[in-house]
């Protein structure tokens, strides 16, 4: 991943855009990293990502708090919700 000063963004702005489109580019300041930028796609595909990430570990969760219950009619539960996610797909 290539880095800039901000600096360097004042005179070479264009470039700086023009390579955010194809990768994701580092501001630094003082050498230490500042700020990001990236394509709006980029950025909506990386949200996405964390997005569906968060819904894995969810269910996950879900999954083992269901499997550790020792709830009376949990089994029953279970299926239903099965049943039901089913529709989703």
């Amino acid at each position: 991943m290539r880095q800039f000063t901000l600096g360097d963004i004042q005179n070479i702005y264009s470039d700086v855009l023009e390579q955010a489109a194809m990768e994701p580019i580092i501001l630094t300041s003082e050498s230490q990293a500042s700020y990001v930028i990236m394509s709006a796609e980029n950025y909506e595909q990386l949200m996405n990502r964390i997005a569906q990430l968060e819904d894995l570990i969810l269910g996950q969760q879900a999954q083992m708090a269901v499997a550790n219950s020792k709830m009376v009619g949990s089994e029953i539960f279970t299926t239903e919700l099965e049943r039901l996610a089913a529709f989703d797909d």
